[in-house]
């Protein structure tokens, strides 16, 4: 498959769980990946070499709630690369919290995951966009959440955080259009990737209720992702801007 042949994608938090497939299906799907990721990414840029060939993806380790660090990310993506045409913004803190009543959670934890999941999504687009701007046209999508739309319980920095991004790309999106640049949310369900299955607190707290919310009665893998992604950085999505695909089962409409 090729629809996104001659591009360059990077993709934040892309070294493991769901971000790890979201540039294998990138990569797929013709286009040229930079991983990017607090955890090394070099494993997953190898296998994706070996499938796609030697200048399909390489990686950087880097914190994205950095200005500098994603300063220097971009500026090794445009050396390796020559261009910046897709921009997953996946990069995120939940895996590792534990859910909590509202009254609990520590402010300096409070601060972590607004600077991983909200500052660092704009630093993001910050130094992106100009590159696209140059070129008229991009794709900057911004993974959001199922649970803003349900108002998830103990975990409301996160649900919170994952709120400010559907505001963040409907305003974002008004910004960029008249650049040919769309942008739009990606909105996933709770999702059962390796990252989530190591928290066995989220998993007996959110498996079987979302389960049961869903119209579609089962689980859902990284792989009910893709498609959705792969849409919102091809061309056949040139005419959508500042929405949110919601890729969950069902959930939100219960």
């Amino acid at each position: 498959m090729t629809r996104l042949a001659g591009k360059t994608a990077i993709v934040t938090g892309g070294a493991r769980g769901i971000g790890r497939h979201y540039a294998q299906a990138l990569a797929a799907a013709g286009a040229r990946v930079m991983i990017a990721d607090i955890a090394d990414g070099k494993d997953v840029a190898a296998e994706i070499a070996q499938k796609h060939g030697a200048d399909s993806a390489t990686s950087v380790t880097f914190d994205v709630s950095d200005e500098t660090a994603v300063k220097s990310l971009v500026a090794d993506t445009m050396r390796r690369f020559g261009q910046i045409d897709i921009l997953v913004n996946n990069a995120a803190l939940y895996a590792t919290l534990t859910p909590r009543n509202f009254d609990e959670w520590d402010i300096d934890v409070w601060d972590k995951v607004m600077a991983i999941n909200v500052r660092g999504p704009y630093l993001m687009v910050r130094h992106v966009a100009p590159h696209m701007i140059a070129r008229k046209s991009g794709k900057i999508i911004n993974i959001a959440s199922g649970a803003a739309y349900k108002g998830v319980p103990r975990m409301l920095p996160y649900v919170t955080s994952k709120g400010a991004m559907l505001a963040f790309t409907r305003a974002l999106s008004r910004e960029l259009g008249p650049h040919g640049i769309a942008v739009n949310s990606l909105s996933p369900g709770y999702i059962l990737s390796d990252t989530g299955l190591a928290n066995t607190k989220h998993v007996e707290e959110e498996r079987e209720h979302v389960r049961n919310s869903r119209a579609f009665k089962r689980d859902g893998y990284p792989e009910d992702l893709l498609g959705a992604l792969v849409f919102l950085a091809s061309s056949d999505s040139d005419f959508v801007t500042g929405q949110s695909l919601v890729v969950d089962g069902g959930s939100v409409n219960n």
